[in-house]
C-alpha cells in the first residue's frame, strides 16, 4: 500500500487496499505486544496498572449489543440461515454504503493490523485479518485469537475473513438502516465483518466466532460455546454454559490442563480450540476460589476492560461494578500455567451442561440420558438474578438454544442433530450441573458452594459417579446421585435444603412450566422421546 506509512517488520504482500483501505496516514503491521502497549498509552487509549496489565474503557457500550447486530442477506448464504430476531437481515446495497462511509472515515487516519486464526487444529484453520482504529483493540484481538509468529508467514496471509472495526464511527440509522449508531453486520459474500460505534471489545471475538458457527458445520465440525480440558490421561471433559454459569472458573482446573474457555470445535479428529486467548468475566474474582485467572489480572499483557483502579496507586479493585457487571479480563492462554499450546484434545468423555438456577430448585448435579441431554442442549437454560437489570424483581429465566443462541447462523437443530450423533458415537457422559442457588431462590437462599461443585465435578470426571446409584428427581425427571465424595448428602435433593417443602414445590414447578412453555418453539422439530425428556412436574 504505497499511500500511506507502513510500519511492522511483517506486512503482508495481501495489502489494505484489497480491503478498500485507501489514503490512510499510518497502517501499523503485526506489532508484538510491547509496542501495542506502547502505543495504547502514548494514545490515550489505555493506562498501565498496578503489575502491568493494561486498563481500558469502552464507554456506554460495556457489553454486546444484540439488537445492532445484522447478517447481509446475499444469495451464497441467504437460504442456510435462521433469520429472525436473532440473525436479521441487512440489504446488501445498504452495507456498500455503510463501508464505504467507514472507509471514507478512516481515510487520513491510522489502522492497526493483525493477521491471525481462528481454529487450532491444521485441518479447520480460519485465516483472519483484524483491522483496527485502536491499538488496545489489536492487542486484544492478538491476545484472542492464535498467533503467526513466523516473519515470513505473515508476510504471506491472505485472510478468508476480515473484522473492519472503527468505534469512534457512528451511523446515522435513518440514512444507514442500522437500528442505532452502532453496528455489528456479517457479510458471507465479502468475507467481511463491519464494526462501528461501540468500542465494547467482546464484539470482534464473537463476530468470528458466528462465522465459525456459519462455516464448520459445513464441513462436518460441531462448533460450540464450550470450554474444555483434560486430565493427564487425555480424558476430555467440555462445560457449556452462559455468562455468569462459572464454564471459565470451572474449566481452569489446577489438576487437569486447559484447552480453552470459551469456543471450540468438535471434528473427527477430536476437539480443538477455536482461539489462543481467554476473556474472562472477573467482577468480584476471588484470589482463593479462583487462583489461576486472579494471576492473570496481575500480569503484563493482559487487558482489563473497564475494571476500577485507583488513579493515584493503579491498583485495580475487582470487586467494584460502578462501571459495569461485566468487567473482563483478556489474556493469552499461555497465561495459564496448565493451558495446553497445542488447543487439541480428543474426544470428549464427559459433557457438562452448566446452569446457575437463581430459584434454587435444580440439583446441583444430575446426570441425563441421550434425551434428556438433546432437550437441555437445545433449551440452553440458566437464570437472570433479581437487581442486575433495571425492572427484574425476582428470578428471570434465560433460554439459549444450544447455550448460545446469540451466535448462531444456523438453526438450532443442524448443532443439536451434530451432538446427538457425536455424544452416541464417542458414548460420552453428560451431565446438568447447577452452579446457581441452594436453599432458597435468589434472596433467600445462597450460591452453591464452589468447593462442592469442585467436588461434584471431580467425581463426575474420575470415574467415581459411575456406579453411585441415582433418584429421579420427581419434577425435572434428571438422575441425582445418591452421594458424592466431599458432598453433604442433603446438598444433592434441593428441597431437602430448603426450609419449606411446600415452597420449593410451587418453585420448582413454576420452572418446569417455564421450560415447557419455550420448549414449544421446538417440540415439532424434534423426535418425541426427546420432547417428553424435559419436566413433567
Amino acid at each position: 500500500m504505497k499511500d500511506a506509512h507502513q510500519f511492522g517488520a511483517a506486512a503482508s504482500h495481501y495489502g489494505l487496499e484489497n480491503h478498500g483501505l485507501r489514503n490512510l496516514w499510518s497502517a501499523w503491521w503485526n506489532l508484538p505486544t510491547p509496542a501495542l502497549y506502547d502505543t495504547a498509552v502514548r494514545n490515550r487509549e489505555a493506562v498501565s496498572v498496578h503489575l502491568g496489565p493494561l486498563a481500558v474503557r469502552t464507554g456506554q457500550h460495556t457489553g454486546r449489543s444484540p439488537n445492532d447486530r445484522f447478517i447481509v442477506r446475499e444469495a451464497s448464504s441467504e437460504a442456510k440461515l435462521w433469520w429472525g430476531k436473532i440473525n436479521r437481515p441487512f440489504e446488501s446495497e445498504a452495507f456498500g454504503r455503510l463501508k464505504q462511509r467507514v472507509l471514507t472515515y478512516l481515510e487520513g487516519r491510522q489502522v492497526f493490523i493483525q493477521d491471525c486464526y481462528a481454529g487450532a487444529d491444521p485441518e479447520y484453520r480460519l485465516p483472519i485479518r483484524v483491522i483496527t482504529e485502536t491499538a488496545w483493540h489489536n492487542l486484544f484481538a492478538r491476545n484472542m485469537f492464535i498467533r503467526e509468529l513466523e516473519r515470513e508467514r505473515l508476510m504471506r496471509h491472505i485472510p478468508e475473513f476480515t473484522v473492519i472495526h472503527a468505534p469512534s464511527f457512528t451511523a446515522t440509522p435513518a440514512e444507514d438502516g442500522t437500528h442505532s449508531q452502532a453496528f455489528v453486520i456479517l457479510n458471507f459474500a465479502e468475507r467481511m465483518v463491519l464494526i462501528g460505534g461501540t468500542a465494547y471489545a467482546g464484539e470482534i471475538k464473537k463476530s468470528i466466532f458466528s462465522i465459525m458457527n456459519y462455516l464448520m458445520p459445513q464441513r462436518g465440525v460441531l462448533p460450540m460455546h464450550c470450554s474444555a480440558n483434560m486430565g493427564h490421561d487425555g480424558a476430555v471433559a467440555i462445560f457449556f454454559g452462559l455468562s455468569g454459569t462459572g464454564k471459565t472458573t470451572l474449566s481452569a482446573d489446577p489438576n487437569r490442563i486447559l484447552i480453552g474457555d470459551d469456543e471450540h470445535g468438535w471434528s473427527d479428529r477430536g476437539i480443538f480450540n477455536f482461539e489462543g486467548g481467554c476473556y474472562a468475566k472477573v467482577i468480584n474474582l476471588s484470589a482463593e476460589a479462583e487462583p489461576d485467572i486472579y494471576e492473570t489480572t496481575r500480569r503484563f499483557g493482559t487487558i482489563l476492560e473497564n475494571v476500577a483502579y485507583n488513579a493515584h496507586t493503579r491498583r485495580i479493585d475487582l470487586n467494584d461494578s460502578s462501571l459495569t457487571e461485566n468487567t473482563r479480563a483478556a489474556y493469552p492462554i499461555s497465561h495459564i500455567s496448565n493451558a495446553t499450546r497445542s488447543g487439541l484434545g480428543g474426544h470428549p468423555k464427559d459433557i457438562i451442561f452448566l446452569t446457575a438456577d437463581a430459584f434454587g430448585v435444580l440439583p446441583p448435579i444430575s446426570r441425563l440420558t441421550p434425551e434428556q441431554a438433546m432437550y437441555h442442549f437445545i433449551s440452553g437454560y440458566t437464570a437472570k438474578v433479581a437487581g442486575t437489570e433495571r425492572g427484574v424483581t425476582e428470578p428471570q429465566p434465560n433460554f439459549s438454544a444450544c447455550f448460545g443462541a446469540p451466535f448462531l447462523p444456523l438453526h438450532p437443530f443442524t448443532y443439536a442433530r451434530m451432538l446427538g450423533e457425536k455424544i452416541q458415537r464417542h458414548g460420552a457422559h453428560v451431565w446438568l450441573v447447577n452452579t446457581g442457588w441452594s436453599g432458597g431462590p435468589y434472596g433467600v437462599g445462597s450460591r452453591m458452594k464452589i468447593q462442592y461443585t469442585r467436588a461434584m465435578i471431580a467425581a463426575a470426571l474420575d470415574g467415581s459417579l459411575d456406579d453411585v446409584a441415582t433418584t429421579p428427581d420427581p419434577i425435572f425427571g434428571v438422575h441425582v446421585p445418591t452421594s458424592v465424595p466431599n458432598v453433604p448428602d442433603h446438598v444433592l435433593q434441593p428441597r431437602n435444603t430448603w426450609a419449606d417443602g411446600e415452597a420449593y414445590d410451587v418453585q420448582a414447578r413454576k420452572l418446569a412450566g417455564m421450560f415447557r412453555q419455550n420448549f414449544q418453539q421446538f417440540e415439532h422439530e424434534v423426535a418425541p422421546e426427546i420432547a417428553a425428556a424435559g419436566p413433567q412436574g
